[in-house]
């Protein structure tokens, strides 16, 4: 009986261990290997860098990554056998990050970074080759919005034309603030409506962006309703003259 349980006790120990214990492929690293290209489901392209830098560093922050985007701390000419183990550990997970990370990249970006080989080098190319565009780009929807006009448009078309510019503007990593919107939004409405800008203007409670939009649209009714009338009374006053000229000449 001692003889067996000997002999099971030495096999025990004579076992492999599991390949995976040391393994420096984490479960945290697994997971964004696995589901980055999900969670990241556009590929990042000249026109989208912001949005892009945006989550792929919210999702390498929560899982404890984000060191990797910067530079690297240690040695490449480490003797240390320990040391050694954790920079081959590094390189690891660095690799695998970085094969991650290229696979959100579309195909007419990809050519800039092939030649890189750690992801902090793709990620400080990438910034460097990105934020200057994403700032002309600002410059360049900033300008458009300042220029908006209401012209012909009706009140639903005008806000979601300057809907969309603001959205560009936050999608190329800029802001705009409610107030500015507001002053953009009442510098290009046409004069018909001089006397709503005038009471938004000078009302004693600052107007909400959002309460903004429903005045807008319930204004533009009235606008709307006293043109028909203008023109309905331009057209009878037009006929009356037309029938008192005909009564003149008869």
């Amino acid at each position: 009986m001692t003889i067996s349980h000997s002999a099971s006790s030495s096999a025990t120990e004579q076992q492999p261990r599991n390949p995976t214990e040391n393994s420096p492929i984490s479960h945290s690293l697994k997971f964004v290997v696995s589901n980055l290209k999900t969670l990241v489901p556009h590929q990042l392209s000249p026109d989208n860098y912001p949005i892009w830098h945006h989550q792929i560093l919210k999702l390498l922050r929560a899982n404890d990554f984000e060191q990797f985007l910067a530079p690297p701390t240690h040695s490449g000419n480490v003797s240390d056998p320990d040391i050694d183990s954790v920079i081959k550990n590094w390189k690891i997970t660095d690799q695998n990050l970085q094969a991650a990370v290229s696979s959100t990249i579309s195909p007419t970006v990809l050519p800039y970074i092939i030649h890189l080989d750690t992801t902090h080098e793709i990620w400080q190319s990438l910034e460097s080759q990105f934020q200057a565009t994403s700032l002309s780009k600002v410059i360049q929807l900033r300008n458009e919005l300042h220029h908006v006009s209401m012209k012909n448009l009706s009140m639903m078309q005008y806000l979601t034309e300057i809907k969309k510019l603001v959205d560009q503007i936050a999608s190329a990593g800029s802001s705009i603030d409610s107030e500015d919107i507001i002053l953009h939004i009442l510098n290009g409405l046409t004069p018909a409506y001089q006397s709503f800008k005038t009471y938004v203007r000078n009302s004693p409670l600052p107007v909400r962006l959002e309460n903004l939009y429903a005045m807008l649209i319930s204004e533009e009714i009235h606008v709307n309703a006293d043109a028909a009338r203008l023109q309905f009374d331009t057209l009878q006053q037009a006929a009356l003259y037309s029938n008192r000229g005909r009564g003149r000449r008869n």
